[in-house]
């Protein structure tokens, strides 16, 4: 977030503001990332001054784009008059794999998921310190192989959606066995 609201000040945008004691740009991304999962597909909702009226987002789109650092890329910009909620309903992930751990016992297990009616995880809630069975099936759309990569397609839903360390677990994977960061890509809205 600071990376942007640093980019649009330099650019010179007009931004909207918070009201109150220390007000701060109006920005929000509909559907924050994980930690240490690296995104292809962000939405970034840059709130800008009202009395701004004719904007070229060709223009807005360069002047922000020089203001960012090599590998972070605006791939598109629309101007939206009124107020729209974007709410996601499905995500993929991109697990990269050392190719020892793609073999015929990953790809039964994941047979053995996709075949189940119902797949239960336990999910700690931090904040509640509560434990909760959480049936994750409906999340799962599909898990599927691409050379040496596992490709998986959730659904996100209002009452939530899997989490990607409950996809490694299930998967039987962990960090020490992906050759990158997971990736998301491809956010339906």
């Amino acid at each position: 977030m600071r990376l942007f609201q640093r980019a649009c000040t330099r650019a010179g945008v007009q931004l909207r503001y918070s009201q109150g004691f220390n007000p701060r740009p109006k920005l929000s991304l509909p559907l924050p990332r994980t930690v240490a999962v690296e995104s292809e597909d962000d939405l970034l909702c840059i709130y800008v001054d009202s009395s701004s009226e004719d904007i070229d987002t060709e223009k807005l789109e360069r002047e922000i784009t020089n203001q960012l650092p090599p590998g972070c890329e605006i791939v598109s910009v629309e101007i939206v008059k009124e107020k729209i909620s974007f709410i996601p309903s499905a995500v993929t992930y991109v697990l990269p794999l050392k190719p020892e751990f793609l073999d015929e016992k990953l790809k039964n297990r994941v047979d053995e998921l996709m075949a189940e009616e119902s797949i239960n995880v336990t999910r700690t809630i931090a904040a509640k310190a509560k434990v909760r069975n959480i049936d994750v099936r409906g999340y799962l759309r599909s898990v599927d192989f691409d050379r040496e990569d596992v490709i998986v397609n959730c659904n996100i839903t209002p009452s939530g959606t899997i989490r990607v360390d409950e996809i490694l677990s299930l998967l039987g994977l962990d960090q020490d066995k992906l050759t990158a960061p997971i990736r998301r890509r491809n956010i339906e809205w």
